[in-house]
């Protein structure tokens, strides 16, 4: 079922992947698919942002890959780091945490408003329990 079908309006997401160092073209491929793995799919807010990746020169580094994100999901900004071995893991370390925290992001926002009665200081029921 593609987005035509549903009727849903898909979100515009701009993410630009950058690499510094030695990054070579098909580990930023790699990271971008990742990446919109995680913030591509339907129901979230507008996401916009930046992921950078970084491969170290020094090549005695234990984890010589490193990764920052800065990423807006909505009006809330999410960052994430992440440093591996390899450009492969360093992706899939990303994108997990990215993941986490989009999904805490968005999970938030609904939380706040089940808000089922307000505490006794504000007029609610003074044991606690709705009425």
């Amino acid at each position: 079922m593609t987005v035509r079908d549903t009727g849903i309006q898909q979100t515009p997401t701009t993410v630009r992947v950058r690499g510094t160092g030695a990054v070579d073209e098909q580990a930023l491929a790699y990271v971008r698919t990742k990446v919109d793995a995680v913030l591509g799919r339907s129901g979230l807010p507008p996401v916009s942002g930046e992921v950078r990746i970084e491969k170290a020169a020094a090549h005695h580094a234990g984890h010589p890959w490193t990764a920052g994100a800065e990423i807006r999901v909505g009006r809330d900004l999410v960052v994430v780091h992440a440093e591996e071995a390899t450009a492969h893991e360093l992706a899939d370390r990303l994108q997990d945490r990215l993941r986490g925290q989009v999904e805490r992001v968005v999970h938030r926002g609904d939380a706040a408003r089940k808000s089922a009665t307000p505490p006794p200081w504000r007029g609610g029921p003074a044991d606690g329990r709705p009425e």
